[in-house]
């Protein structure tokens, strides 16, 4: 028996992407998927006994209180974004880049005024999830007969589910088109979708019998079945090799199998295998694949040199990847550290023959290749990445997201002007990819944007909770000649230097170190410019001034300042007492400055107090009068 196994069979680069993404979260605390992440029961289970469970609908996710939510490849509509977000959950989006596309799509087209038409299953998870993402009129069909009640004179943007049936949806716009409609025609199908679908016709007309494997859940399984069937009556719909009776094969010349974009290669293999009947000679002729330069092959490393990887790539030589091509940032790093015997490794044949027999591999350039793709991504996603400072430069910040370089400018590193951009070397930062041009070699990072966007929500967050008579702390930011600035949290506040002490501050320098960490009170809330104030009204010292400075005690204090009146005196701090011209000696003197110097220390009888004015008054010469009728 002939058997030919679709070379497009089973994972597609989204469900791949999905598949992988889940694995790699797999193991974690209180991981689920919204939905299944495929729709294949043998890897659904397999993940559910690593722990990763399945939410079905959205009362369910209602119902968490922590966890990571995986969007499956199908996507969702942008309410269940929303809520995942609002209950603060940790998001990780496997929406297949091609379904993202079609949000974007329908979501312009609803915004621009168009009704949309989704061509595709009503009830299948994708087209749920495009919908989600229509803001106007929308209409589902899945034949030319549902067309029947749409306005189609109205403007109109048509899409696709990504795995329907490539020859039904151009059948459907050849309708359209002959009626003479000017609708916007968007082809959404996949491309690996519509090869799978043009290979399996193909080889399904040139076979006795054809086996689809796949799902029964599976929606481009069941298109796949379809196509076969009508090209080759004899063709069955396995999940896997257990559904497969063999003896109705017996007398069967040749055999056609493909699979959805669903089924693992692990089950295909095992079809594909039990039909097979070679010799121990022939599988292993047929091992020794074929490669040429530029392909992607996986190896198993064999040997492991500071300076090279050899591995076996399932060619007739071995493969050699150098030190140099590893990675960019390779100079001195030991190969040894890296990687070991056992190990795999996915690498790009460089030159197949280097003149001694051997395959030159380079990881380096795959990666860049892959980080690319993955930094392309992310910026039509508007997503935030995180990766290690690389390199500090002159004119800015180089990273590495997957060995594809990305320079983020001076002026994007931070939302304030950064003198030395050398603290941020071997630092984890997150960025944005703000413009993506790889043909240039431009893919520009911001990361001030974040900063300013998370300045925002921390801005609003402690205007909510703050109001004027509060108690708050904060760090010292910046101290200036006339104050000192105070972050908050969110926003700055103005401690001014009045404000500083119910004494008497020259300098907020000697007094405030930026980095202090410190207890303020708020004064006033104008705007967005709050004022502080070091003055407790609980710590204020004429609280109690009146008993300790009543009329006819003697006080010590210490000149503060002085004037052609008068001095005054430090009695604590926050309190001043003034100290008249006349009172200062039982002689006449011009000044005070004849008699005292600031900083002495002098002893003085309270003449007057003034509560509510806060004024004291003070005089040495009636201390001095009174001493001297004590001696007489």
């Amino acid at each position: 028996m002939e058997v030919i196994l679709a070379k497009t069979a089973g994972f597609c680069f989204g469900v791949k992407r999905a598949v992988d993404t889940v694995y790699k979260e797999a193991g974690k605390k209180n991981v689920y998927t919204y939905g299944p992440i495929i729709h294949n029961s043998e890897v659904v289970n397999d993940l559910k006994k690593k722990g990763v469970e399945v939410i079905n609908s959205r009362e369910e996710l209602e119902a968490l209180e922590e966890g990571t939510v995986i969007i499956r490849s199908h996507g969702v509509a942008r309410e269940i974004y929303d809520l995942i977000h609002e209950k603060r959950l940790e998001l990780v989006d496997a929406t297949c880049p091609f379904v993202r596309k079609i949000h974007k799509i329908v979501e312009k087209a609803g915004n621009d005024g168009d009704q949309v038409i989704i061509v595709g299953s009503e009830h299948h998870p994708e087209v749920q999830g495009i919908k989600g993402w229509c803001t106007g009129e929308v209409h589902i069909i899945s034949d030319a007969e549902q067309f029947e009640g749409i306005d189609l004179n109205k403007p109109t943007t048509l899409v696709s589910q990504t795995t329907f049936n490539y020859k039904k949806f151009q059948d459907l716009v050849e309708i359209l088109n002959k009626k003479g409609y000017d609708i916007g025609v968007c082809n959404t199908i996949c491309n690996a979708t519509e090869e799978r679908q043009l290979e399996a016709k193909s080889i399904a007309k040139g076979v006795d019998a054809m086996v689809v494997i796949g799902d029964k859940q599976s929606s481009n399984s069941q298109k796949l079945y379809e196509i076969s069937k009508k090209e080759c009556e004899n063709t069955f719909f396995v999940q896997t090799l257990r559904d497969l009776d063999l003896k109705l094969f017996e007398s069967t010349g040749k055999v056609g199998i493909t699979a959805g974009a669903s089924t693992p290669q692990k089950i295909i293999k095992e079809v594909h295998a039990s039909m097979t009947e070679k010799s121990f000679e022939e599988l292993l002729e047929e091992s020794f694949v074929t490669i040429h330069n530029g392909e992607v092959v996986k190896g198993t490393v064999i040997d492991v040199k500071p300076d090279e990887i050899i591995l076996n790539i399932g060619y007739k030589a071995d493969g050699i990847l150098t030190r140099s091509e590893y990675s960019n940032d390779s100079a001195n790093v030991d190969l040894t550290t890296v990687a070991k015997v056992g190990d795999t490794m996915e690498t790009k044949v460089l030159k197949v023959n280097d003149g001694e027999g051997q395959v030159l591999l380079t990881y380096k350039r795959l990666a860049a290749e892959k980080g690319n793709k993955r930094l392309e991504e992310a910026f039509e996603n508007k997503e935030v990445l995180k990766a290690p400072v690389a390199q500090v430069l002159d004119g800015g910040l180089s990273v590495l997201i997957e060995e594809a370089r990305v320079f983020i400018p001076a002026s994007l590193v931070s939302d304030s002007y950064e003198r030395d951009l050398k603290k941020y070397e071997g630092q984890e930062i997150e960025f944005v990819i703000s413009e993506f041009n790889p043909r240039k070699r431009r893919v520009i990072g911001d990361r001030k944007q974040l900063l300013v966007a998370a300045k925002k929500e921390k801005q609003k967050e402690l205007f909510e909770k703050i109001e004027a008579g509060m108690k708050v702390e904060g760090v010292v930011k910046n101290v200036t000649d006339f104050g000192a600035f105070i972050d908050l949290g969110g926003a700055d506040g103005l401690l001014h230097i009045s404000e500083m002490s119910w004494g008497r501050v020259e300098n907020p320098k000697k007094v405030f170190n930026i980095g202090d960490k410190v207890t303020v009170l708020i004064k006033d809330i104008q705007g967005e410019k709050i004022a502080l104030s070091l003055k407790f009204p609980e710590e204020n010292p004429w609280l109690k001034a009146e008993e300790k400075y009543k009329v006819g005690s003697v006080v010590t204090g210490k000149v503060a300042r002085m004037t052609d009146f008068g001095a005054f005196v430090e009695l604590e701090s926050g309190i001043d007492a003034l100290l008249h011209v006349s009172q200062i000696a039982k002689e006449h003197i011009d000044k005070p400055s004849d008699v005292l110097s600031v900083g002495q220390e002098i002893e003085a009888k309270v003449v007057d107090f003034k509560k509510d004015d806060k004024k004291i008054s003070l005089s040495m010469k009636a201390l001095a009068n009174e001493e001297e009728k004590t001696e007489e």
